[in-house]
């Protein structure tokens, strides 16, 4: 459980981070959240973002696409939502949700580093 505090801490330390999760999406429960606000209970936006994930794999497998999803991007007005399935051996059915506020994140970088930390996780 170390590593996924560890990995939880890292991704609140992206420039912009409001909150993160780390989210089984066979059953919308999560493993880990840190941050968060008044405005966004991660917990709950963890569950519903299980059904994106769903429905996004549903929809490859219907045009018989083989390629992995590496990150869903959900742009609102004054938040970017990252959605990053986890591709390591361990971490298959479960995806990392980082909330961004927009006006103070490096879109580019916020992926880059949330790749790092995916392959640093271990499960």
């Amino acid at each position: 459980m170390a590593a996924i505090d560890t990995a939880l801490k890292d991704a609140m330390n992206i420039e912009g981070a409001i909150g993160v999760a780390l989210v089984d999406y066979s059953s919308g429960m999560t493993l880990g959240v840190a941050g968060g606000s008044a405005e966004l209970d991660l917990t709950v936006a963890a569950a519903g973002n299980t059904d994106v994930v769903r429905a996004k794999m549903r929809t490859l497998e219907m045009l018989n696409i083989a390629d992995g999803i590496e990150d869903i991007l959900i742009t609102l007005d004054t938040q970017y939502h990252l959605i990053r399935p986890l591709g390591t051996r361990g971490g298959k059915g479960l995806f990392l949700y980082l909330a961004l506020s927009k006006s103070r994140a490096n879109l580019g970088m916020a992926r880059h580093q949330l790749r790092m930390i995916e392959s640093s996780i271990e499960i």
